[in-house]
């Protein structure tokens, strides 16, 4: 039995073009460099990114002010997950110069973002069958 391995790079939903944006997802900081678009919500990055597509970079916080009773309902870390979770259905796809970056000061928040962002984009833009 022969496998054949190949790298994946998904340019836009079912091959349209897509214009190449960065994205800052952070309630309350403002960033210290430039970027295309400066979400301060889950809802407002899910709803920019359903729009526009999936960013070629996203600096990341995840303690987000969608909250209620003082507790985080969605933070950073789920915006991450709802992201591989519409790539994993096709319904999204991650642009082949995707990069990422965790501006969050907790290492637990900051350690799952990457976790589930590495591993998706590992499984999927290396060792996806062809």
């Amino acid at each position: 039995m022969t496998f054949r391995f190949c790298i994946i790079l998904s340019i836009g939903k079912q091959g349209e073009f897509m214009m190449s944006y960065t994205m800052y997802l952070d309630d309350k900081a403002n960033p210290t460099n430039n970027y295309d678009v400066i979400v301060r919500s889950y809802a407002e990055a899910v709803e920019w990114v359903l729009k526009n597509g999936i960013p070629s970079f996203i600096s990341f916080d995840n303690d987000l002010e969608d909250s209620k009773e003082g507790q985080n309902i969605y933070t950073g870390y789920d915006f991450a997950k709802w992201i591989v979770k519409m790539a994993f259905e096709e319904a999204l796809h991650f642009p082949s110069n995707f990069s990422f970056d965790v501006h969050c000061g907790d290492a637990v928040a900051r350690n799952n973002i990457n976790a589930i962002l590495n591993n998706y984009l590992h499984f999927n833009l290396i060792y996806r069958e062809c």
